[in-house]
């Protein structure tokens, strides 16, 4: 397989190394380096992009560590396989906010993941260096006015309602910022529409998952893992998700429409869309 990078942005101002590891992880995930697929050498891409052998070597650094490629000792850097690969979820975000039409869907508990993954995008839209028409992000959290299985007491494994307020908190303030931001860009016409709805179920939330613009999906599990908290005022030993700590990983409809990768994305959009249009209900982050 012969791969020629695509000629990097002449107004790009990110450090080089960054250019390098867009270029090569777009090249990724549009197939055109796919799993298990050898990359370049050092030299042949020092010589493609025209930056030094150190510049090449960090942002293959940064590519591995965002679990899309994978070092062979005297043999090279190869693209992860799928049964190998957790993925990043920050540029696949990035990505989908070069188009003209952006959506979003997030079940999880908190969406902090996804506040952080909107912030780069968000910025490069106040410079103008991203302009999508339309950004449409659904948020779908559980309602922490009921029990849940976790997080828990240690002690006795007993719902406790401070857990679940702090758990509350932390939510609202993740899913106001978000809607604010989209509000602000929508207000200084940098966006045309720009919207933010978030639903509440009664279920507990094993899982968190991302579809983005209906055309790719990410699924992690949350473990289960014991924590020491402080809410109001008190220091507990609970039964905690650990958000940090869930791998994602990734599926695409560019994989065919027979593949195992569409089928998953296929799936996602319909058990979000059904758990929104039933059991989901209406949430206001800021109280109204």
């Amino acid at each position: 397989m012969t791969f020629t990078p695509e000629p990097l942005d002449p107004d790009d101002d990110r450090p080089p190394y960054e250019q390098v590891a867009s270029s090569l992880s777009a090249a990724i995930r549009t197939r055109k380096l796919g799993p298990g697929d050898k990359i370049p050498s050092q030299k042949e891409l020092t010589e493609a992009y025209g930056f030094a052998r150190a510049t090449i070597q960090r942002a293959l650094r940064e590519l591995e560590d965002e679990g899309l490629i994978v070092s062979r000792k005297g043999s090279g850097v190869y693209v992860r396989n799928r049964t190998e690969r957790p993925a990043g979820l920050r540029p696949y975000v990035e990505h989908a906010f070069a188009s003209q039409n952006v959506s979003i869907d997030f079940a999880g508990f908190s969406s902090e993941t996804l506040h952080g993954a909107l912030q780069e995008p968000i910025d490069k839209i106040r410079i103008g260096r991203l302009t999508p028409s339309s950004i449409n992000i659904r948020i779908l959290v559980p309602d922490m006015s009921v029990p849940q299985a976790a997080p828990v007491r240690r002690e006795d494994g007993v719902d406790d309602p401070r857990l679940r307020a702090r758990m509350h908190d932390m939510m609202v303030s993740f899913t106001r910022s978000i809607a604010n931001t989209m509000h602000e860009l929508s207000v200084l016409g940098l966006v045309s529409e720009a919207k933010v709805s978030v639903r509440v179920h009664s279920g507990t939330q094993f899982f968190k998952l991302y579809v983005i613009n209906q055309e790719d999906a990410f699924f992690g599990y949350y473990p289960i893992r014991p924590n020491k908290v402080v809410t109001q005022g008190e220091a507990i030993e609970i039964y905690d998700f650990v958000g940090a700590d869930a791998t994602l990983f990734h599926y695409s409809l560019n994989e065919g429409e027979s593949s195992s990768g569409a089928q998953q994305v296929d799936q996602a959009r319909m058990w979000f869309d059904s758990v929104w249009e039933t059991i989901g209900r209406d949430f206001d982050p800021d109280g109204k």
